[in-house]
This record gives structure tokens, sequence and C-alpha cells, in this order.
């Protein structure tokens, strides 16, 4: 379900570790969802900064397929749904 509710609403997506913690911050994002695959250094601070501001995170098998999702070229370990 988490590849098709993304590519659903992909005009509505925010793309990428930085941009994602930057949108949580600022009370942006409705949902998080996180690639298990990616490394896990990274997608620690979006885990866990979504927890701190009650924003639900999905956890999704794939980079590669989290980045076809949102209709990129490329891999995505973090990926944010706008509010």
């Amino acid at each position: 379900m988490s590849y098709e509710k993304v590519t659903r609403f992909q005009s509505n997506l925010i793309i990428g570790t930085k941009q994602t913690l930057k949108a949580i911050k600022r009370g942006a994002v409705s949902e998080v969802f996180i690639a298990d695959d990616a490394d896990r250094h990274i997608t620690r601070k979006v885990e866990s900064m979504a927890h701190e501001m009650s924003v639900p995170c999905h956890r999704v098998d794939s980079m590669q397929k989290l980045g076809d999702a949102c209709g990129i070229d490329v891999n995505a370990s973090a990926v944010a749904l706008k509010q």
C-alpha cells in the first residue's frame, strides 16, 4: 500500500532526507516513508524526528522502488507526504 500511496500523491511529495527533515520541523508533513535498505545512520534522524512530532512513519523495503514510486530516476531513502 505504501508505494501506491506515494505514487498517487506524487505532486504532494517531499523527496530526500534533508528536505524531509526540514519539512517535519516546519510541521508541513502528514506522513513519512523510509526505505529499509537505506543507511540507518541517515534515516535514523528522520524516524526520530517523525516520532517526536507525532508524524506517522511507514517502512518500505526498497530505496529503488521508493524512488520509482516518486517518479524519479534515482533511489530515495526518505519521502514525506505534504499536509
